[in-house]
Formats: C-alpha cells, sequence, structure tokens
C-alpha cells in the first residue's frame, strides 16, 4: 500500500504543520513508513506552501520522495488548482477549500468543496484552524485512520 499526498495552500494557512501532523501520525501511531517534502516562498504569509508525503507500509515502495502520481489532495487556496493537474491520478481524492471560489479544472477525480475558512470561523471564531477542519473532511471521506 502507497499512498502520495499533496498539501497545497499559501504561507499563514499551517500547510506545513497540517503535512508534519499527518506524517507524524502516519509514522509513529500506524506504524508505516513516511517521506515528507516541505516547499514554501520566502514571504513570511501569502506565498506558496506545499508538503508531499509519501506514505507505505513498505518501504521498498517509496523510491521518490516527491509526489507524482498523486492519490490525494488538498488544495486550501485556488491560484494552486491548474498549477498540480498534471500529478493527479483519474481517480484521485482532491480537496478544495472553496472558501476562494468554486471553480476547478478536474473532470476524473473525486472533488470533495467544502469551505474550511467558514466553517472554523463559525465553529471556532476564527479561520487559523481551517487546515485541522480540511483534516477532519479528509480523514472523514477517505477513511485514512
Amino acid at each position: 500500500m502507497k499512498v502520495e499526498m499533496l498539501i497545497v495552500g499559501r504561507g499563514g494557512q499551517g500547510i506545513l504543520l497540517l503535512g508534519r501532523v499527518i506524517g507524524v501520525a502516519a509514522s509513529k501511531y500506524a506504524g508505516l513508513y513516511v517521506t515528507s517534502v516541505e516547499a514554501y516562498a520566502s514571504e513570511t504569509r501569502g506565498g506558496e506552501s506545499r508538503v508531499d508525503l509519501v506514505i507505505s507500509d513498505n518501504p521498498e515502495e517509496i523510491d521518490y520522495v516527491r509526489v507524482l502520481n498523486a492519490d490525494i489532495a488538498l488544495f486550501m487556496y485556488p491560484y494552486n488548482l491548474t498549477k498540480y493537474s498534471e500529478i493527479l491520478k483519474e481517480n484521485a481524492y482532491v480537496f478544495i477549500n472553496s472558501s476562494f471560489g468554486e471553480e476547478h479544472p478536474y473532470k476524473t477525480q473525486k472533488v470533495f468543496l467544502k469551505p474550511y475558512n467558514e466553517i472554523a470561523e463559525k465553529n471556532v471564531g476564527t479561520s487559523r484552524v481551517a487546515n485541522i477542519v480540511a483534516l477532519g473532511h479528509l480523514i472523514a471521506k477517505t477513511g485514512v485512520q
């Protein structure tokens, strides 16, 4: 079992934290092997942030540390939607933060739109936890444990 996960957003949305939470949960608590690559722009807020996670129960299946064929993708900001469409599998799970719009280029993927920012603001009083709201949605729809 090998899962490639792409998490993309912009600085200040907690993208790197979310990647670390998923990576630690998979390795420490589920006993899986994980590689994680973080990339972010030099701006403190607003620049692109990206995490590539490759998770497997067999270390020999992890032959490359970057996501090449994403099984799961989470987009927290819309400017990334077209940029990464080439590396998504045809049947990938795609989660989009619809707080910034609902248009997307995906035709064959399983697309889930939720306004993570609004949900966070309504339930917690701040959009700063929208990344964790997105994680809950991802877990609910994919069955990832």
